[in-house]
């Protein structure tokens, strides 16, 4: 039997932070190697239609410019109500990963009415191979929300250590996509700069996400922040994230196993429109948005000129 010194220290050593070493950089052009383009219909029942690679780069929906990469919706075509949704991107990595640090460097992320820009990880067989929400906001509207969705057995504390905030009731400390209306165990970032033209206005920002079987933890600093750690600024062959501070949302493993809930993930990157979160008629109206969802996206091309992605860079690290 091992002693209960050990077992403390043990567990100390699991809760910290680790070194991991850069297993890719994914910069300009080398996001055409690394993702596949994904063009099944939208499973959040959005007003879009996701593109092949030929069909993106043509009509510069993606396109690398030196050392950024740009994924973008269409903002030029107005929409026959009865036909396909607005021309736009998903894309997933040919990597699949468990533990590991992924920084995403991004310059610009997509806003305004409609948008539902995503950028996650998941696997398997959805929900069973449960899924980790980076970043996800819509509308433009509010601070970013970090999420997990899983099969049932996995709830999270109402008390623990991050800097955004969590609602407390049992339903929605649940991540199971069965309850709560597929809701998930969500946690608001307190960073105004985490979102929307905020985000763009201090020229974008990084998210970090660290999963291991202790916990999940995603972080946030804008690009004007000055406690951004420097491994982070620096883009390295290492980061260390027990330097990082504490972060903006954790998913612990108190009471969801995440070894048996998360199978290996992808990296996904979508910008959907409307669907289920962002053309819900009370979100979509509390946004103070027009007309309605469909509507609005439809007949306004020019209300997605800034509906984009600018990376400069995705770090993984394992």
């Amino acid at each position: 039997m091992r002693s209960a010194s050990f077992l403390a220290l043990s567990f100390a050593s699991s809760a910290l932070g680790a070194t991991y070493q850069m297993s890719e950089n994914i910069v300009g052009a080398g996001f055409y190697n690394s993702f596949n383009f994904e063009t099944a219909p939208d499973p959040t029942h959005g007003r879009v239609n996701y593109v092949d690679q030929a069909t993106a780069t043509n009509t510069n929906l993606t396109f690398a410019a030196g050392n950024t990469f740009v994924l973008r919706a269409d903002h030029k075509t107005v929409l026959d109500p009865n036909g396909a949704g607005r021309n736009s991107v998903r894309i997933s990595s040919k990597n699949t990963y468990t533990t590991h640090v992924a920084v995403f460097d991004m310059a610009h992320i997509p806003v305004g009415c409609g948008t539902w820009p995503a950028v996650w990880e998941t696997g398997g067989s959805w929900p069973y191979g449960g899924e980790t929400d980076i970043f996800e906001a819509v509308n433009g509207q509010g601070t970013n929300q970090a999420t997990l969705h899983t099969s049932p057995g996995c709830t999270m504390p109402a008390s623990r250590s991050e800097t955004g905030s969590a609602p407390t009731t049992p339903a929605q400390l649940d991540c199971d996509t069965s309850v709560n209306g597929n809701a998930g165990c969500g946690v608001t970032f307190a960073q105004g700069t985490s979102n929307g033209p905020a985000f763009n206005d201090n020229g974008g920002g990084w998210y970090a996400m660290e999963r291991t079987n202790a916990a999940i933890s995603v972080w946030f600093w804008s690009h004007s922040d000055p406690s951004v750690p420097a491994d982070v600024r620096a883009g390295g062959s290492t980061v260390s994230t027990d330097a990082w501070g504490v972060p903006s949302a954790t998913f612990p493993n108190t009471s969801c196993d995440i070894a048996s809930h998360f199978v290996p993930h992808n990296i996904i990157i979508n910008l959907t429109i409307c669907g289920d979160w962002a053309g819900d008629a009370s979100v979509y109206a509390s946004s103070g948005c027009p007309s309605t969802c469909n509507d609005f996206v439809n007949n306004n091309p020019g209300a997605f000129t800034d509906a984009f992605f600018e990376f400069n860079s995705i770090n993984v690290y394992t």
